[in-house]
This record gives C-alpha cells, structure tokens and sequence, in this order.
C-alpha cells in the first residue's frame, strides 16, 4: 500500500471502524478510534490481544487495508 493510500485510508478509518470490529472482534472501539488506523500500531495491538506474532498481525492488517481501500 503506497503512503497516498495509507493516508486516505486513514482518512477514513472512522468509517471503517465497524468493519474492523468485526474483523477483530476482540478489540474494543475505543481502542480502534485510539489507532486512527496505523498500521504498526494495529498490528502490534493485534499481536499482543490474539497471541499470534507480529508477522501474523501485520498479515492481517495489511488484508485488511487491502479489501478496504477505495
């Protein structure tokens, strides 16, 4: 994902709180609005919360950006 998308993605990520939600149901929306949809700090909450390693995470995140960039 090229920094322009990342930028408009985080733009939007209020929007996209909902779907992340889903997609990790274990975290919390305030933690998700706390994130503002940085990456390494998602993956390193997505780490830490599912007790899988951060390459694990940052997979899921980067699948994550990419189903939902427009």
């Amino acid at each position: 994902m090229s920094l322009l998308t990342v930028d408009c993605f985080n733009g939007k990520w209020e929007q996209q709180i909902g779907e992340a939600r889903i997609f990790w149901d274990r975290l919390t929306e305030d933690e998700l609005l706390h994130i503002k949809g940085h990456q390494y700090r998602l993956a390193g909450l997505i780490q830490a919360r599912y007790a899988i390693t951060l390459d694990e995470a940052d997979q899921q995140v980067r699948s994550f950006f990419d189903q939902h960039e427009s």
